[in-house]
């Protein structure tokens, strides 16, 4: 699966998760503080967003942000439970 189909996977799940929460588009960008046409773009896969993005879209829908990927893991098959320090993979309390 190539950068782009990544992207657009992950617009999917977060527009399958809105849609299933019965908002609009227009009510998850307020939700998160961003224009409409941005959370437009996220759901299109047009827009490689990043970590703390993601967390205003798990927020705004009301979701762990490891919901916003398939079972609850990453791309790389690690699990996203925010017990992992952002790219290194130890815990964050160093043990």
């Amino acid at each position: 699966m190539n950068e782009t189909d990544l992207l657009v996977d992950l617009g999917a799940r977060i527009k399958s998760i809105r849609l299933s929460s019965n908002m609009t588009q227009n009510q998850l960008a307020i939700n998160c503080n961003f224009e409409k046409s941005s959370m437009s773009k996220i759901e299109a896969g047009q827009v490689n967003v990043s970590y703390l993005t993601l967390n205003r879209i798990s927020i705004g829908l009301g979701v762990p942000i490891r919901e916003l990927f398939p079972n609850g893991q990453s791309t790389d098959g690690k699990f996203l439970d925010g017990k992992f320090a952002a790219g290194n993979g130890k815990p964050i309390d160093g043990k």
